[in-house]
């Protein structure tokens, strides 16, 4: 658990260092991010959020003096069901009541300034008026752009590339012939907003497609779960335009419900003026009936004979009164339900019928009646919603019938009653005269019609104040109002999104590439692959001198004084009277392997001591391309191929540096591999052990060839050099399995050009032959 703590922050420290070493790329990619959040920010189109709140008035909340009208009032537009707060959230946004919005601001005409960065829509006092000679219904279906250049006070170009390829120069209030009929454009230099030179880019949208895109941008909610209270919402690019839209909605919707609320209640005038006429018609010709019998039988003083009658029938003949009138209003009822059989008209309400079920039915039918034709507004008489609402109508208006009919018996029934009781009291005022009861009866027929009549006069009355004093149901609480700061796009959101984008795009880069690059780069990919000791590494120089000075303050320099203080120590068991043996090789080619044996030969030659380069690399030796001495024409293969040559016949020492000797490779030879086996190999070994300090052995690549392997015993200590970025991962199973089988004596691993980070490390100190530049001069 422990070591996998330890991996985990390692990978971690890892990765921190890799970002760090790329920091220009992150920094690059954030700058990056952030001019493209700007530019966005620059040209984007800005939209604002406009809000405004109704609040749909309960039945109880309707402006009314008259009780009896409140049915009349509130055929069901609005109650605290949440089903019927949802119809009308839906007819908010129909496409109907949409329509007459668009159409009346003219939301389809567009027109838009050319501005230094872009181009600038203009909603209130454009700067030029449109007058179109075709009617509405063709201009609304036209989806068309033109552009005007304005030339003087006087004239301009008009340029409509969508029909013609050439630009027309017309003068201010001509007629303009088009594909969709003329036009006449008007200049508006009064506002300021025109000037000269200026151009304008008119749009002309069909306006299915504004109405289509208002409907999508328009948000209606309830503030609460089943509260009456509506949030009206939409984002546009001009406040004023959003603002105008959700208060001409509003405007729409309240006038359509007092054109709703004003056909009910017009539809019950309608019907009580019919039967007013008819029942004055009645009472006029009972007048008439009684002034003749009056001047036949000569009878003046009718009231004084009213003494005679009883209180009881008194009673009765009020009694009589009252249920003759329900009968001729369930009569009139009926013939009314006979002539007005449709299922979309309303039938008149609260017209005097003492009778609860047949309120109740009617009040249902009406409000099933408003709400079928509020839907079929917008949609077919196949709808199935509108199929269902005429079932239920239907059934309804037979349940009415029914109850008319079961009135009607029982106000018979009633009536008979009473008849038969009136004749019992007549029959017992024998005494009076036969012309008395008949004139009796004469007042008995005034009394119902003139009843009657006076009552559907009181009813008129009220159906005229209902007309008058019908309201909006739909109360603003908040009148339209845009946000101040658009909130599409976000300012703030978009410069973070490019600081993250900026950010996140070369960090991912970074980590993908490097998850995706299999090449040895730090001391840790060794660690995770090999088990060979670690003697070192040596950073990546740009300068153009490979060779490593006596006075030299560089990172490289110092990162070969630390290789040779780690050699001593590995190597401090070994006797002190004879030469240490190093041999340096490598997995492949181009990896250091010369480059690294020179530099540890001259940092060794420096300490004051005595060191000897022998070059075995013999199919390609590059010492002398590093050290470029003037050698010997002989070298290691001519003394082992000749006996009798001596080391100093091979020899060359350094002109610079006389602690520094060479044995170069000599003659290319056919067959390296076995002079390499040779026995005089053992005598040179032998013969330097006792002339110098160290040795150092340039050897062949042990993955390419086996020339290193056939004189590896006479090494002390082998150096493996690996090129940073250079050996893929997969082939450090070379230098293990050399590690393992033990064919390597004493093997450690030099990390040869690494990538270092600037700050304390290698070259640490001031180097007292530094040139300073001239801020550091400044500065100091």
């Amino acid at each position: 658990m422990e070591n996998s703590s330890f991996d985990n922050a390692g990978f971690i420290k890892d990765l921190i260092g890799l970002y760090l070493s790329k920091w220009k790329w992150i920094m690059a990619g954030v700058i990056a991010g952030l001019f493209i959040a700007f530019v966005y920010l620059r040209y984007a189109k800005y939209e604002y959020q406009v809000q405004a709140s109704i609040k749909l008035k309960n039945q109880d909340e309707n402006d009314s003096s008259l009780k009896e009208l409140q049915s009349m009032q509130n055929y069901g537009m609005f109650t605290q069901n949440s089903t019927i707060i949802e119809d009308e959230i839906e007819i908010l946004n129909s496409v109907d009541l949409i329509t007459k919005v668009a159409d009346d601001l003219d939301l389809n005409i567009q027109y838009f300034t050319e501005g230094k960065v872009h181009s600038s829509e203009v909603y209130k006092n454009p700067p030029i008026s449109l007058s179109f000679f075709a009617s509405d219904s063709i201009i609304h279906k036209v989806d068309t752009t033109f552009t005007i250049i304005v030339n003087s006070v006087n004239e301009f170009t008009f340029d409509n590339k969508e029909e013609t390829e050439k630009n027309y120069i017309y003068e201010f209030g001509a007629k303009i012939s088009t594909s969709y009929g003329g036009i006449v454009i008007t200049p508006n230099f009064e506002n300021g907003k025109l000037k000269v030179n200026d151009k304008i880019t008119v749009k002309l949208n069909p306006l299915t497609a504004k109405v289509a895109g208002l409907r999508k941008r328009l948000g209606v909610t309830t503030a609460t779960n089943g509260s009456n209270i509506l949030k009206l919402s939409l984002k546009d690019a001009v406040k004023e335009r959003g603002i105008d839209i959700l208060n001409s909605l509003i405007s729409q919707y309240n006038n359509e419900v007092i054109e709703d609320k004003r056909l009910a209640t017009a539809a019950t005038f309608d019907f009580i003026n019919e039967r007013l006429q008819a029942v004055s018609a009645e009472l006029s010709e009972v007048d008439l009936t009684a002034e003749i019998i009056q001047k036949t039988n000569r009878l003046t003083d009718l009231d004084s004979q009213s003494s005679l009658y009883l209180a009881s029938e008194q009673e009765t003949e009020a009694r009589l009164v009252e249920t003759n009138t329900q009968l001729e209003l369930v009569n009139y009822m009926s013939d009314y339900l006979s002539d007005k059989s449709g299922v979309g008209e309303l039938i008149p309400s609260n017209i005097g019928i003492v009778d609860v079920t047949y309120n109740t039915t009617t009040a249902q039918i009406n409000e099933l009646v408003q709400q079928r034709n509020r839907i079929l507004k917008n949609s077919t008489e196949k709808n199935p919603t509108i199929v269902n609402l005429d079932g239920q109508i239907n059934t309804l208006r037979k349940s009415l019938n029914q109850s008319l009919s079961n009135i009607k018996s029982s106000n018979q029934i009633r009536l008979n009653a009473l008849q038969e009781e009136d004749r019992k009291l007549s029959g017992k005022i024998y005494s009076a005269p036969k012309k008395q009861r008949q004139s009796r009866d004469l007042t008995r027929q005034q009394n119902i019609k003139e009843s009657l009549y006076l009552y559907l006069l009181e009813k008129r009355e009220e159906m005229a104040i209902a007309l008058g004093i019908t309201t909006p149901n739909a109360k603003v609480i908040d009148k339209a109002f845009s946000s101040i700061e658009p909130v599409s796009p976000k300012r703030g959101l978009s410069l973070l999104a490019g600081l993250v984008l900026g950010e996140l795009l070369p960090i991912g880069s970074i980590y993908l590439i490097d998850m995706l690059d299999t090449k040895v780069k730090k001391k840790s990919d060794l660690a995770k692959l090999t088990d060979v000791a670690f003697l070192g590494e040596i950073p990546h120089s740009k300068k153009k001198n490979s060779i490593v000075k006596q006075v030299d303050y560089s990172p490289k320099a110092e990162a070969f004084r630390l290789v040779r203080t780690n050699i001593d120590f590995m190597l401090a068991h070994l006797p002190t009277d004879r030469a240490k043996i190093i041999f340096v090789t490598s997995t492949t080619s181009k990896e250091g392997k010369s480059h690294t044996a020179i530099n540890l030969a001259s940092s060794l030659s420096y300490s004051n001591k005595r060191v000897l380069i022998i070059e075995t690399d013999i199919r390609m030796p590059k010492v002398n391309a590093y050290l470029k001495m003037k050698i010997k024409d002989l070298g290691l293969t001519d003394f082992i191929g000749n006996p009798k040559l001596k080391i100093g016949d091979v020899l060359t020492s350094h002109e610079s540096n006389p602690n520094l000797h060479l044995i170069s490779s000599g003659t290319v030879p056919p067959n390296p591999a076995e002079l390499l086996m040779s026995d005089r190999m053992k005598v040179l070994f032998d013969k330097v052990k006792n002339m110098y300090d160290y040795v150092i052995v340039d050897t062949a690549a042990v993955g390419l060839v086996t020339d290193t392997l056939l004189i590896s015993q006479h090494a002390d200590l082998f150096v493996y050099v690996i090129r940073a970025g250079h050996l893929d991962k997969s082939q450090l199973n070379t230098a293990q399995t050399m590690y393992e089988q033990k064919r390597l004596p004493n093997m450690s691993i030099l990390l040869n050009d690494v990538q270092t980070k600037k700050g304390y490390g290698y070259g640490y100190g001031n180097n007292p032959n530094r040139k300073k530049t001239w801020w550091k001069f400044a500065k100091s």
